[in-house]
């Protein structure tokens, strides 16, 4: 085998390894949203208990933070590999014990306590999960491929939201409502066990990232939380207000929209399903268009056109999902459509926005307060915004607020595409493809 041949099949490896290990993540979350209804009558039984539910959706996102800060400087000084190893398998034995949990019906109110509990270690060990495997594989990818093979990692992001949709809509057609209501919602969140342990197989197998390697095998600079907040604040905080857009557009897409057709516009538990599990599929075929689009035009370009256009067209698709089942798909298939640009190329541009002593730490830290504050947070915002007020419209003029405040990140964010990672400085291209100037 030639060096390029080995090269080529570590590349490989890598992206299969980072792409299962956020499935398994995301597969959760997935189930989360798709199982929300039974959920909330077996944990928050109540006139309110749809809070109760989205509550313990963003709990897990406030140990996300304290997670990058232990995950991200551990990964910077020990490795990649060794962190998402650990990372997984807390995630998956975390997510397949909610599915053995008493209902609050059995152990009163110990019952919601337990999964905020698990809710809170998911969210601990996702601290360091997806940072990581975005860090590794932009390390990992070839510097004019990133745009491409990175979005592969976003492939396993909808994969896992597909797969724990598909199991939902699988266990709602054999078992039917009653069913679901009393054991069978447990069935989707036991399969991340089996899951995790690929997943944990196939990272313990890779390789260390070549990027790092390099670095060890120099005279290594300081890192740490406190280099990363003295010297690199500009950086974290680019990053942190592209997170606000992508976060916020992509909880209220396909973490809160199944709740909100339910419960605004009266959709049926398993046509909502249905529809999401289409509407993430199509997204999931069109990622890697727009990846490898990225590594021709640039990061920025994707990035503007994207935060524009959800901005101009989210209170029109919102309005048009009012207007009927056919009509929602179309409008939920655009707005991911018009969301791809960013979610395909997360990995080829956060992990460039820091040099590789502190790339782990500042994506993680960066990426996890952003997300916890105002990601995980918003199918909460959208539920307690509509239930108090009835503006079924809100979600979108939320997202509208989300795009303005990342585009003024991106006034601040450098291109990167075709750069290296390597060394320690802040990575930027040097010659611009004509549309990324």
């Amino acid at each position: 085998m030639t060096s390029r041949d080995a090269q080529s099949a570590q590349q490989t490896r890598s992206v299969a390894a980072a792409a299962m290990g956020n499935a398994t993540e995301w597969f959760d979350y997935g189930v989360y949203a798709a199982a929300a209804t039974y959920i909330t009558a077996a944990f928050f039984p109540g006139h309110l208990g749809s809070l109760g539910t989205m509550l313990g959706f963003a709990v897990s996102f406030l140990l996300r933070p304290l997670g990058g800060m232990v995950w991200g400087p551990l990964g910077d000084r020990i490795g990649r590999k060794a962190v998402l190893a650990t990372t997984i398998l807390l995630m998956a034995g975390a997510t397949g014990a909610i599915g053995l949990l008493p209902s609050h019906a059995t152990a009163g109110v110990l019952a919601p306590i337990l999964l905020i509990t698990l809710r809170v270690v998911q969210g601990f060990s996702t601290g360091g999960e997806y940072g990581g495997a975005a860090t590794y594989l932009a390390e990992t990818c070839s510097d004019r491929k990133r745009g491409f093979l990175g979005s592969f990692l976003e492939f396993g992001t909808l994969g896992g939201f597909v797969g724990g949709s598909a199991v939902v809509l699988a266990c709602q057609l054999l078992l039917g409502s009653d069913a679901m209501y009393e054991w069978g919602w447990r069935i989707p969140f036991l399969l991340a066990v089996p899951l995790g342990l690929i997943g944990w197989y196939l990272r313990s197998r890779l390789d260390e990232s070549p990027v790092f390697t390099e670095m060890q095998d120099q005279e290594q600079p300081t890192g740490g939380l406190r280099v990363l907040l003295t010297e690199y604040r500009r950086e974290l905080l680019t990053l942190a207000g592209l997170v606000v857009a992508l976060n916020i557009v992509n909880y209220t897409l396909l973490t809160y929209q199944p709740t909100y057709l339910q419960h605004t516009l009266g959709v049926a538990e398993s046509t909502t399903t249905a529809m999401m599990l289409i509407g993430q599929l199509v997204m999931m075929l069109a990622l890697p268009f727009f990846g490898r689009l990225s590594d021709r035009v640039g990061r920025r370009p994707m990035w503007r056109f994207s935060l524009l256009a959800l901005a101009a067209l989210a209170v029109p698709m919102y309005w048009l999902m009012s207007r009927g089942i056919v009509w929602a798909v179309v409008a939920f298939i655009v707005l991911g459509l018009l969301y791809l640009p960013q979610l395909s190329t997360i990995t080829a541009t956060f992990p460039a926005i820091f040099p590789t002593h502190v790339r782990y730490a500042g994506f993680a830290l960066g990426y996890n307060v952003s997300t916890a504050l105002f990601g995980g947070t918003a199918p909460l915002v959208n539920e307690a915004v509509i239930e108090s007020t009835g503006w079924s419209y809100f979600p979108a003029f939320y997202m509208v607020g989300a795009c303005a405040i990342g585009m003024v990140a991106w006034m601040f964010l450098r291109e990167t595409v075709g750069a290296s990672l390597r060394g320690t400085e802040v990575p930027i291209t040097d010659e611009l493809p004509v549309l990324a100037k």
